[in-house]
């Protein structure tokens, strides 16, 4: 929405928002960690991205025949933890043992000290996964964090669930499946957003040619699509923010961190603004629009210039100020 108005403000020559890819991923199955079916194809790919949506499947229908027999998400959402809690356990206990065969020489070192620091909190992450836990639902240090982040668990990374319905649940927003979902992700997985969606729904309105024509059916049938929340609730899950830079010539979203400093934000349209970073001119997205135009909030005073400390915050317009590049 606050890009679609931008681009309508400006009228830019081109228009660049953010993007999030997405992966289709085959399907995890159980016994997935010790290599059953595509399980360890599964676990590779999965290691290697950010976050992850589970889709849980909550709609019948005989043409399309489910591994395990018949539909029962809380069973596929069990297997599935399960089984990428015990690929953890792996990943975790290889890590422990590279540790131990280091810190059993002893010493006293400062190298040695951080060593056994890791091991202590490796071993604290085995623990918690052969208790049945997930790490990213337990409390970190920021020392921890730094020893964890590196073992790319599976259990670590953000979660939605999408609860795929048939496509007359979807729209009247009923399911039997969907308060045992609730349930379960309350006990299992506390904080975890679920999204109800309907996959069938959303291939039909891809089918459209035209924005005008989706409204239309989305009006007509009292549902709307599902994949602006999708969007909105992981890059919150991931904590994602963004800002923006405008003009005639381009209006582009960048993504970042929320907490990036100005210079690291920088550094995400260009490398070497970070290192040439000198100041940042900025003002908030919801003033531009409140007030119409960037004459309206120069006049009022709501233009900022901030230094290398500033916090960049979600919905910021900026324009970087950088000296040149040394060659």
């Amino acid at each position: 929405e606050r890009f679609d108005w931008l681009c309508s403000h400006y009228k830019p020559k081109s228009e660049v928002p953010s993007n999030l890819t997405v992966y289709d991923i085959a399907g995890l199955t159980r016994g997935a960690s010790t290599g059953a079916g595509l399980g360890n194809a599964f676990l590779s790919h999965i290691r290697a991205v950010d976050a992850i949506f589970q889709v849980v499947r909550c709609f019948d229908d005989a043409e399309i025949i489910h591994v395990e027999g018949d539909v029962d998400p809380i069973r596929d959402l069990e297997i599935i933890s399960e089984e990428l809690r015990l690929k953890d356990i792996e990943f975790t206990e290889k890590a422990l043992e590279n540790l131990s065969k280091q810190t059993r020489r002893g010493g006293q070192t400062l190298e040695m000290k951080k060593m056994k620091e890791e091991q202590a909190t490796v071993e604290k992450v085995l623990e918690i996964l052969k208790d049945g836990k997930d790490v990213r639902h337990q409390d970190w240090s920021p020392k921890e964090v730094e020893t964890i982040n590196p073992l790319f668990l599976l259990s670590a990374k953000p979660v939605v669930y999408l609860v795929n319905l048939s496509e007359r649940d979807y729209i009247r927003q009923k399911n039997k499946h969907l308060p045992k979902i609730a349930e379960w992700t309350k006990s299992h997985a506390p904080g975890d957003p679920i999204i109800p969606i309907s996959v069938s729904f959303e291939d039909r309105l891809t089918r459209f040619e035209s924005q005008k024509e989706i409204d239309e059916e989305c009006e007509k049938v009292g549902a709307k699509s599902s994949l602006p929340k999708i969007i909105t609730t992981m890059r919150k899950s991931m904590n994602l923010g963004s800002f923006f830079t405008t003009g005639s010539d381009e209006v582009r979203q960048w993504t970042i961190r929320n907490g990036t400093k100005a210079p690291q934000a920088a550094g995400v349209i260009h490398g070497d603004f970070e290192k040439t970073f000198i100041q940042a001119v900025i003002y908030p997205y919801n003033i531009l629009k409140e007030l119409g135009s960037e004459a309206e909030v120069k006049s009022q005073g709501k233009v900022m210039t901030k230094g290398k400390d500033y916090v960049v915050e979600d919905g910021d317009i900026i324009l970087i100020k950088a000296g040149a590049a040394k060659g």
